[in-house]
């Protein structure tokens, strides 16, 4: 659905300026950093069950508890930083999605002493470019074959709450893929 706002045709988003901001400024634009990538698909695995507008609200609340997303520093996290995070109403206190994040920072940290990347290996999961933006929601899939490899790649790399699902909203999210609808003010930038 296309909705209009301010003069902008948004494919969602509209109404809600932390969400219009997140949908012209970040969705669908390339994410090429490991704190970055990491930051992403810690937030995707928090959204899980809820409404990605209240993750939205809580993201300085958990660039805070999370160190920036610095995945050196959170996968130092003892179980003393995580029974903290637990009282900490900046995030979604869910024990298992604080958990992943810690377990997701070590996998990133293990990525590099194997001489590898987060970026690299995120993006050579990066499908071919859509010849046209899709026309409709109905269009756009929940998950495809490349989200379900990009998911058992990380799983191999020790990551946890990597789904198939999830991780295509974190390539949605990073670029990885185009899902602004036809029409949209951001499709095709």
């Amino acid at each position: 659905m296309i909705t209009e706002t301010n003069d902008l045709t948004r494919c969602f988003g509209a109404g809600d300026p932390l969400y219009e901001r997140y949908h012209d400024e970040e969705w669908g634009v390339p994410v090429r950093s490991d704190a970055e990538l990491f930051e992403r698909i810690v937030l995707e695995g928090a959204q899980s069950g809820l409404a990605w507008i209240t993750i939205l609200r809580k993201r300085e609340g958990y660039r805070e508890a999370f160190e920036g997303f610095d995945p050196d520093a959170v996968a130092a996290f003892d179980q003393e930083r995580i029974e903290e995070l637990m009282l900490n109403p900046g995030i979604v206190r869910n024990r298992r999605k604080i958990e992943s994040a810690v377990t997701n920072a070590r996998a990133v940290v293990g990525l590099r002493e194997t001489g590898t990347t987060l970026t690299e290996l995120v993006w050579q999961f990066a499908p071919e470019p859509r010849p046209a933006p899709p026309a409709s929601w109905s269009e756009v899939p929940a998950s495809t074959a490349e989200s379900v490899a990009l998911a058992k790649a990380l799983k191999a790399a020790g990551f946890v709450f990597v789904g198939p699902t999830t991780m295509y909203a974190a390539m949605q999210a990073c670029g990885l893929v185009d899902d602004h609808i036809e029409g949209c003010v951001s499709a095709r930038r």
